[in-house]
């Protein structure tokens, strides 16, 4: 499956690539990077002996291509190195919205697999759904994302817009929530200082204690309500007629309309 073919090594791109590095999955000899503006991942894999920016001929070489660009610019990746890929190779596209027969037909009938990860990958703790028709494509894309963390299987390449809502963009989610906490800690009169440790600490301790419990977040949550106590005085908000269930629910329904708009 090498050498790997990376377009575009920005911040997803650069993610895979620490990810990678950090697993030791692939060699940096095995890389070939395009990117006008790579980040410092991509940098640093360069120097250690990845091919930055190689020469049109030299893309000949790739089995597997992985297409890391933003989606408004997956067509010009396309155009510009479909031409010199060797037939075989294979496309495994993070574009969010692009669909397998869209990608398919701009590389010239190769076969395409799509995934959906997260930045996570970088320390080894990413998301990634997984869809394709072809079994070796998924295949490919099961060697490329494994080392990163979790992977899920689709069954329905349509389920790759709802995949994007609940895990793709979710990570920012978590990040607007802990910013909102913090701000509402400094309202009850924290310091801003010590409403960052307590929020984000607190946070990211009952996020391992999920992973590492196996218990579900509803049974967890009841472990942390005591009947009349102050966490039930704040979830009545949070869970109430206009709170988190209905304000998710509203999120992740516009990102999904997003995703398909991305792929039209």
């Amino acid at each position: 499956m090498t050498p790997i073919l990376m377009l575009g090594a920005g911040r997803m791109g650069g993610a895979v690539l620490e990810g990678w590095r950090r697993a030791q999955a692939f060699a940096p000899s095995e890389l070939l990077i395009r990117d006008p503006a790579p980040s410092p991942p991509a940098l640093a894999v360069a120097l250690d002996g990845a091919q930055l920016n190689p020469p049109d001929a030299e893309l000949a070489r790739a089995r597997t291509v992985l297409l890391c660009v933003k989606p408004q610019l997956w067509r010009e990746a396309a155009a510009e190195t479909a031409p010199w890929l060797a037939a075989d190779a294979v496309i495994v596209s993070v574009a969010a919205g692009v669909k397998s027969q869209d990608l398919a037909k701009e590389f010239g009938g190769r076969c395409v697999a799509r995934v959906m990860p997260t930045t996570a990958a970088a320390i080894g703790q990413g998301t990634a759904s997984l869809f394709a028709d072809d079994p070796a494509a998924l295949a490919r894309a099961h060697a490329l994302f494994e080392p990163l963390g979790t992977v899920v299987d689709l069954a329905d390449e349509a389920l790759m817009h709802a995949a994007t809502a609940v895990s793709g963009s979710a990570p920012a989610y978590l990040y607007a929530f802990i910013e909102a906490l913090e701000g509402a800690g400094q309202a009850a009169g924290l310091p801003p200082k010590e409403a960052q440790r307590l929020a984000r600490s607190t946070l990211t301790g009952a996020a391992a204690l999920l992973a590492q419990s196996g218990e579900e977040p509803a049974e967890l949550r009841r472990q942390v309500t005591s009947p009349g106590g102050t966490t039930e005085a704040a979830l009545n908000v949070l869970l109430g007629a206009d709170g988190l269930p209905t304000l998710l629910r509203e999120a992740v329904a516009l990102a999904v309309k997003r995703s398909k708009e991305l792929g039209a």
